[in-house]
């Protein structure tokens, strides 16, 4: 039976409380890179965490001047990045070595994967309205649900703090690029808001270096922003909070299919509404009650080329219940209940345009003398197809001076999309409302600590996935469905490790993957087998610099193992001065060698359509920089 998300709400409202160490009682809690948030769904010390996670703060988005979410997590070990030409192209994101509809994307705790495609688009987020990024490596189907086989990422909006200070900022670079952002943040024990603003242009750059037709134009990109946040205590027991974010814009790219090429852009609108409300109600129980919506609008519009008019838009209401138990001083129990319901609106016909999800689960943890334990299920009942159990396990050691051994297991599972269930059919295509969800085992190990200032952790893992949704095409009518049909093996090593080398503050990560088909024994598309990422940043007084490296190995495009992308290592510069305590100047170089590489190939050297219709694919920004002054006045 359908569960109604407003008498769910009603009956559980009475015994709405929150744990001490939520994310809203601890007001700088999102700020600090000690503390997480994801791996528990509570806040708690990131080394007792089981999740390896990695953490961006504002400081960290700041420091590196990050100018995308993309950028950010090509830092993590074990991602790679797979992006249609640069910023604002179509991006995909593969942890672990999962398809990117695998890993779960959270905007201050809702799900912003778009029901039609799977897909998050990060793309379209802007660095100016993010106090932190969580990138947790590894299934956490068990507290999450559906989609978070390779792991899940949370982004979290602006956070107010004590006082009042506005902010201003603006920068030009290359590609005519400009971008102004602006904002008020202010509050105090009680309340506490942001409110920002922002606007970003581009006329951009050839995403494709075919120079066909229409194709040898400038890709430009207009993204313009607003960010809400605000929390209010009414009393030491009682809290609410609202978090908004609207990303909405034009971004033009090439078609890099059609023998005609035309001039396609994608108008894009992007949202999300978070509220919570928090109250403690006694010291040994806890709870919290969340609301969400979200919306994801695509309109692509072409006037050369009929098939590049098309438009998807879906919407995704949510509700959750979350409550912490403190059974005794070492034992903690979390008692959860989710609800969601999706709903597209497209221009193509789809058999089905709703459908809704509702799970229950629990997680038990143990603090020992030496050693932690941490055991959860969940169960989700879906519309389209049926039930589906997930359950983790984790085993802690504490070894003494500051280290600690993790071994862990967790299952995981990806709900078919709507495009997957339901796509319209034709004569050539039609999708398939018999799939089942695909279905993941995790192995792992973890082995970190922190010695002489220095943090580290490495990680060993196996992932092995089964009922892969692959399109399936009949050779003589061409005729494609999906169908569950393939199984992979994921397994690879993670590295992470920071500290001060002679002054400069260095973090590096570095990541080797297997991703393998195991039927087929190829290489799965689009992940890198090794990547590295790292960068040094030293402070002189008033004045910051830093540098920052990639390399990441070759790769196949294509399932067939045919088309291969080389591999490549940029470098990028970036540098700050602080004037006075009110204006500070940051320029930043990327790609400073000017290398050419690509992160997407469509041509196939045996495929007499690709091959014509594009020999080199999609390619990255060359050399580029930016220039920006950030105004802090004190009020």
């Amino acid at each position: 039976m359908k569960l109604s998300p407003l008498a769910l709400a009603i009956a559980l409202l009475p015994l709405t409380t929150q744990a001490e160490e939520a994310p809203g009682d601890n007001p700088d809690a999102l700020k600090t890179p000690a503390l997480v948030i994801t791996s528990g769904r509570e806040v708690e010390p990131r080394a007792q965490a089981t999740a390896a996670t990695t953490v961006f703060t504002r400081k960290d988005i700041e420091r590196l001047q990050a100018r995308s979410v993309p950028e950010l997590l090509a830092r993590v070990p074990g991602v790679s990045i797979a992006q249609n030409g640069g910023r604002g192209g179509l991006t995909s994101v593969f942890l672990r070595g999962a398809n990117a509809n695998q890993t779960l994307v959270l905007v201050d705790g809702v799900r912003l994967n778009a029901a039609a495609s799977g897909l998050a688009r990060l793309e379209f987020l802007g660095p100016d309205q993010i106090e932190r990024v969580e990138v947790l490596r590894g299934s956490r189907s068990s507290l999450y649900g559906a989609d978070a086989i390779g792991g899940v990422i949370q982004i979290f909006t602006r956070r107010g703090e004590a006082g009042l200070q506005p902010r201003l900022r603006l920068g030009a670079g290359s590609q005519q690029t400009f971008e102004r952002s602006l904002g008020l943040s202010g509050g105090d024990h009680q309340t506490r808001f942001d409110l920002g603003a922002s606007l970003d242009e581009s006329e951009g750059f050839d995403r494709t270096s075919d120079n066909r037709g229409r194709d040898a134009d400038h890709d430009g990109l207009r993204r313009k922003a607003v960010n809400l946040s605000l929390e209010h205590r009414f009393s030491d027991s009682l809290k609410a909070g609202l978090n908004v974010i609207d990303q909405r814009g034009e971004t033009e790219y090439d078609d890099a299919f059609s023998f005609d090429p035309g001039n396609p852009s994608e108008r894009f609108s992007l949202s999300s509404v978070a509220s919570h409300l928090d109250a403690q109600f006694s010291e040994l129980w806890t709870s919290r009650l969340e609301l969400g919506h979200v919306e994801d609008k695509s309109d692509n519009h072409d006037d050369f080329n009929v098939f590049n008019n098309f438009q998807f838009n879906t919407y995704r209401d949510s509700l959750g219940w979350l409550n912490t138990l403190q059974l005794t001083d070492s034992q903690q129990l979390l008692l959860g209940a989710d609800w969601y319901e999706d709903r597209l609106n497209s221009d193509s016909e789809f058999s089905q345009t709703e459908r809704w999800n509702q799970a229950a689960y629990v997680q038990h943890r143990y603090q020992g003398n030496g050693f932690a334990t941490e055991l959860g299920l969940r169960h989700d009942d879906n519309e389209q197809f049926g039930s589906e159990n997930t359950w983790n396990a984790a085993l802690s050691f504490d070894l003494g001076q500051s280290s600690e051994l993790i071994f862990s297991y967790a299952e995981g599972f990806h709900a078919p999309t709507f495009n997957d269930l339901y796509f319209p059919a034709d004569q050539f295509f039609s999708g398939n409302p018999n799939l089942d969800p695909e279905r993941s085992k995790s192995y792992e190990v973890q082995l970190r600590g922190e010695q002489l200032d220095t943090h580290w952790s490495l990680a060993a893992y196996r992932t092995d996935v089964d009922d892969l949704i692959a399109v399936v095409s009949d050779p003589v009518t061409f005729f494609s469905q999906p169908q569950n049909i393939n199984r992979a093996r994921l397994q690879g090593l993670e590295l992470e490790l920071s500290r001060e080398v002679l002054g400069w503050q260095a973090a590096l990560a570095a990541g080797i993957l297997d991703p393998r088909d195991r039927d087929s024994g190829h290489t799965l598309p689009r992940r890198a087998k090794r990547t590295l990422s790292l960068d040094l940043d030293r402070q002189f007084g008033a004045f910051g610099v830093g540098l920052g490296w990639q390399a990441v190995s070759s790769r196949f495009d294509d399932a067939a193992n045919r088309t291969e992308i080389g591999g490549y290592g940029v470098l990028g510069l970036r540098g700050s001065w602080k004037m006075n305590d009110e204006l500070e100047w940051q320029a930043k170089v990327d790609n400073l060698l000017d290398k050419e590489y690509a992160l997407v190939d469509y041509s196939r050297p045996n495929d007499p359509f690709f091959t014509s219709a594009s020999t080199h694919g999609y390619r990255q920004e060359g050399r580029n920089a930016l220039l920006s002054l950030t105004w802090t006045p004190a009020l």
